[in-house]
């Protein structure tokens, strides 16, 4: 079958007028000699997608993290408030004393209480995750423990 050069033409028109965004054509009376091939409807394919991961907001410890978390600013103080009434007053329990970052690394009657970069066999990080330590006063909190442990991954810096 074929389309006569009259049919051909308002199909062209109606098309190009639609694809433009314009008003669709009046129709127009086709002759009765034209025939008209239906068409298939256009398929529609999506455009790949790329999957953009969401981004965090960063928070105070990312920031440490990445800048480094410093012993007397953020670990010291908290090991003061917390640490000291049994490990750097008048008493001293296992032979632990925690008044300076010399005599943390120095460790114990027991060994070492500190393995620089590796807090998974650091005995401070240990006692600290079980909430073993501290045995008298308020725990630490979890955000505490946590930079406590992140200071010796890093490798427990004197900073």
């Amino acid at each position: 079958m074929r389309l006569s050069k009259i049919g051909i033409a308002i199909l062209l028109v109606a098309g190009i007028g639609s694809a433009c965004g314009g008003q669709p054509a009046e129709p127009t009376a086709v002759p009765s000699t034209a025939t008209l091939i239906p068409t298939s409807a256009p398929t529609e394919t999506a455009a790949p997608t790329a999957t953009i991961p969401p981004t965090e907001t960063p928070t105070v410890e990312l920031t440490r993290a990445a800048a480094g978390i410093s012993f007397a600013n953020d670990i010291y103080p908290i090991l003061e408030s917390r640490c000291l009434n049994c490990h750097g007053g008048e008493r001293v329990e296992e032979g632990l004393v925690m008044r300076s970052y010399a005599d943390i690394m120095a460790g114990s009657d027991n060994g070492p209480v500190v393995v620089p970069g590796d807090s998974a066999n650091s005995q401070m990080a240990i006692l600290l995750l079980n909430n073993k330590m501290p045995k008298r006063g308020p725990k630490l909190t979890p955000p505490q423990v946590q930079l406590i442990v992140d200071w010796i991954d890093q490798g427990a810096l004197n900073n």
